[in-house]
Parts: structure tokens; sequence; C-alpha cells
């Protein structure tokens, strides 16, 4: 089944919103910080700054990356649509625009791991959690261009 890919638009901060708060309220390791309108509103914000992109199949938002320039803020799918290659789509139509990505992933998030590692992306540094707003050890990853040719 495919997916379009396009660019957020206001009326999606509600699926996305949901998207990210759902793996934040369904995952035991990971403190959930905020409301779900609070994480609606915030991916209002990464809308109106245009880093949003979702992918949407059938009329729904399925999910979506956040990009700010070279930096991956975020990248979630719906339960329902995860292993079906949407992420994949998602980031590689990011690899596209630029020549580099750096993103942050919890250390405790092994499918994240796995699928950066399998995506080229190279872990550049670890920390203890004291950058991040769950306080939770994380990965920095970095993937370029032409290390992946």
């Amino acid at each position: 089944m495919t997916a379009l890919l396009r660019a957020a638009r206001p009326t999606d901060a509600g699926a996305t919103g949901m998207i990210l708060w759902r793996f934040h309220s369904e995952t035991d390791w990971l403190p959930c910080l905020y409301s779900a309108a609070e994480t609606i509103a915030f991916c209002g914000d990464m809308i109106d700054r245009g880093w949003m992109t979702v992918a949407e199949r059938d009329g729904r938002v399925q999910g979506f990356i956040a990009r700010d320039g070279q930096e991956v803020c975020g990248l979630y799918l719906a339960p329902e649509a995860r292993g079906q290659g949407l992420g994949r789509m998602l980031l590689d139509a990011s690899k596209r625009r630029v020549d580099r990505l750096h993103l942050r992933s919890f250390a405790a998030n092994a499918p994240a791991r796995r699928f950066y590692a399998k995506a080229g992306f190279r872990l550049v540094a670890t920390g203890n959690g004291a950058d991040n707003d769950e306080n939770l050890p994380d990965i920095h990853y970095v993937w370029r261009k032409e290390a992946a040719a």
C-alpha cells in the first residue's frame, strides 16, 4: 500500500500530536511529561515552523518526520502503521534534501536504534540525559550522504 508524503498543514496538528502523545503515554520506560493538548500544540508549532512532513494513507495521517534543517527533531508513526516502510519513506525523503542529518534517540529505544543503524546513521556520542526533558540517557547519531554511498 502506498502513502502520500506531503508538508503538514495546520489541520494536521491533532493527528500528529496524538501520534506523538500515544507514543509517550504507551511507552513504559518513557515518562509522559505533557498532556495530549500540550503535545498537539507542540506539533502545531513544528507545523507552523515548516518542519513537518506527514505520511498519509487513505486520507489519514499515519506518521510524521519533523526536521529543522539537518536536525531530525522527531520521527513517529501510529502503532498500526509501524513496520510497513513509512518511517523509511519519511527518512529517505529528508535524506534527498540534505547531505547530512543528525538526531538523538533514547538509549532505551532499541527499535529506533536498530532502525537508524539500518538507515546508515552512525553513533557519534552518548549522553546521560542532562540535555533532554525526560532525563534519560540518549544517543547522538549522524548520517552523511557520502558515507551512505
